[in-house]
């Protein structure tokens, strides 16, 4: 067992041979082809709250583990992305502290958020929010990262965990873009990429981005499965500190996080 072990370790190191590290967020290259230069990150503002939860799709995974596939999993146009790893599903701060003084606990700001000052319109996510009025290029890229659009789930994350924190439209989908382009550009990200249509350890996931960003911050990583038995990947969650945002993927940048609930053997789907 130790030996498989150290076998596991060892590949997952050994992706960090030609695959670039993930660079801080004010370098890292976009998912889109269109060769444009990124601006650096602007500082994202942290009114009363500590961390934030970067929430990344398998795309694959979370179509195969829904009875009712939104338009987004339905439309080949759609999961073309798929082969360049993860896709965005939101970035969440964690329990202000005006909420916490309300006397919200932790379990009721995950569940209802902002939607707890403004409710959230009936239906569907379309009505969560207006459309969103960003730059062209920023545009492109989260369409990119972010195949959920077809069903307005931008909209709906931003209505839910940003608009009642004073986080500007374009600043807070600039930083989550260049997150999970970062973490996609990453060896963690290649490793995952890689393994698609197979089966692998969990704590080989582990391992894979303990080697991508440093010795101890496999805590960081919450790993969400579905499916029978909780095999099937459909997500990943990063805790990043709030004042460390533009440090990431540095490991100081890192918190850890609950452990999630994914069996010891991991399948990462992919589009057939």
């Amino acid at each position: 067992m130790a030996g498989w072990t150290r076998s596991l370790r060892g590949l997952a190191t050994a992706l960090l041979v030609g695959v670039a590290a993930a660079a801080p967020l004010a370098q890292a290259s976009g998912a889109v082809q269109d060769a444009e230069e990124h601006a650096p990150l602007e500082a994202l503002p942290a009114e009363g709250f500590d961390h934030y939860t970067l929430a990344l799709t398998w795309h694959p995974g979370f179509c195969a583990s829904r009875s009712r596939p939104p338009r987004e999993c339905r439309e080949p146009a759609l999961r073309e992305g798929a082969d360049r790893g993860f896709v965005l599903h939101g970035l969440w701060p964690s329990l202000p502290e005006r909420f916490a003084e309300r006397g919200v606990d932790r379990r009721r700001w995950w569940r209802e958020g902002c939607f707890l000052e403004t409710p959230r319109a009936d239906g569907s996510f379309c009505r969560a929010h207006p459309p969103l009025d960003l730059p062209a290029a920023l545009d492109r890229r989260l369409d990119a990262a972010m195949p959920g659009r077809a069903s307005c789930l931008e909209r709906y994350q931003y209505a839910k965990h940003a608009a009642c924190l004073a986080l500007p439209e374009a600043t807070y989908f600039a930083a989550s873009v260049t997150l999970v382009e970062a973490v996609n550009e990453s060896a963690f990200g290649a490793f995952v990429t890689l393994n698609q249509g197979g089966e692998v350890a969990r704590n080989a996931l582990i391992d894979a981005f303990e080697a991508a960003f440093g010795e101890d911050t496999g805590r960081a990583l919450r790993l969400s499965c579905g499916g029978r038995g909780n095999r099937l990947l459909t997500e990943v969650r990063i805790g990043i500190a709030a004042d460390r945002l533009a440090d990431f993927p540095a490991a100081e940048s890192l918190l850890r996080q609950g452990r999630g609930r994914c069996a010891t053997r991991v399948r990462i789907a992919r589009f057939e």
